[in-house]
C-alpha cells in the first residue's frame, strides 16, 4: 500500500512542479523526500528478507544507500530554496 500511495503522490507532485516551477518549487524537496522514503522502505525489506542470500542483502544495502542519497538531496534542495 505504501508503494502505491507514495508513487501516486510523487507523480502528482512532479507534474505540478514541472507545470509551474516558480510557484511550486517547494515540491522538489518533497518529491526527493518521498522517493527517499520509498527506497529506504524497499531496501530495508529486501535486506531483512535476504537472510542467507547475499545478493538480496546487497541489493537491500544499495537501495538504502540510494535512499540516503535522495534524503541528502532533499536537504540540499530545501536549503537552496530557503536561502536561495
Amino acid at each position: 500500500m505504501l508503494h502505491i500511495v507514495v508513487g501516486i503522490l510523487i507523480v502528482i507532485f512532479a507534474v505540478l512542479a514541472f507545470l509551474n516551477p516558480d510557484e511550486n518549487r517547494i515540491l522538489f524537496p518533497v518529491i526527493f523526500l518521498l522517493a527517499a522514503v520509498l527506497n529506504l522502505a524497499n531496501g530495508y525489506d529486501r535486506y531483512r528478507r535476504g537472510r542467507g542470500r547475499k545478493h538480496l542483502r546487497t541489493g537491500g544495502m544499495v537501495l538504502m544507500a540510494v535512499g540516503a542519497g535522495l534524503f541528502l538531496l532533499c536537504i540540499v534542495s530545501t536549503l537552496t530554496i530557503w536561502w536561495g
